[in-house]
């Protein structure tokens, strides 16, 4: 029997915790061909070929959901099987330990070190406006672009952002490009040593190089 061709393809959840650009995502997924889903069901995350973790709004509340949902032991249980895992702004912020957002929160502790607000660096620019918001370019900070999703990006090429906190990643050979902000230099992508893919950034407003990314993180996992 001849199934229909997306049935054939590997499954990809985007997570839906209440929070998030969840439809621009999907479509970017669409358009490069990937079979996702949104969801915040327990039995697909775990049965996911890959988890595609977005966000926007604050670490506090997209924490609260997280465990409201019960779905982080389940989240938990995926990134421990190897597979693979792409966050996306806030859902970057959330892979890291804590965060200094509205107190001292915990995240999801996948990658160790914190997050903080761009305007407590002490190298901020006096007039400098908060959120980051707009078009600013990524450095290739260890020449490994080539080897990630991010491989048909040049260095210093511009993508766009909306934050208000950055990610200070407590290892350097987790980071994989570095962004400069009015004076303040943060980490605005990671990539870790075996599953776990992550910009500040937002490539599914990036252009059609953003566009770039979503296809190459796809054919890297196999999942189209």
């Amino acid at each position: 029997m001849e199934y229909p061709a997306e049935f054939k393809k590997k499954k990809v959840v985007i997570l839906d915790f209440q929070l998030g650009n969840l439809f621009s995502v999907k479509q970017a997924c669409d358009v490069v061909g990937m079979h996702s889903t949104l969801s915040s069901d327990k039995d697909e995350i775990i049965g996911a070929d890959a988890i595609i973790l977005p966000g926007v709004g604050a670490f506090k509340e997209a924490m609260y959901n997280l465990k409201n949902l019960d779905i982080i032991e389940p989240l938990k249980d995926f990134v421990e099987s190897g597979k693979p895992l792409f966050g996306i702004c806030l859902g970057l912020q959330l892979l890291f330990t804590e965060s200094e957002e509205f107190g001292s929160n915990g995240g999801l502790n996948f990658i160790s070190g914190s997050v903080k607000k761009i305007t407590t660096a002490s190298t901020l620019n006096i007039n400098a406006k908060v959120p980051h918001i707009g078009w600013n370019n990524i450095e290739d900070s260890n020449n490994v672009f080539k080897k990630t999703a991010l491989k048909d990006i040049s260095n210093n090429e511009f993508m766009y952002f909306v934050h208000s906190y950055y990610v200070e990643p407590a290892y350097e050979n987790v980071v994989l490009s570095r962004t400069s902000y009015e004076g303040v230099v943060f980490c605005s992508s990671i990539i870790n040593n075996t599953n776990i893919f992550a910009t500040q950034f937002h490539p599914e407003k990036s252009g059609m190089k953003g566009i770039s990314i979503y296809k190459n993180w796809a054919l890297i996992n196999n999942l189209i």
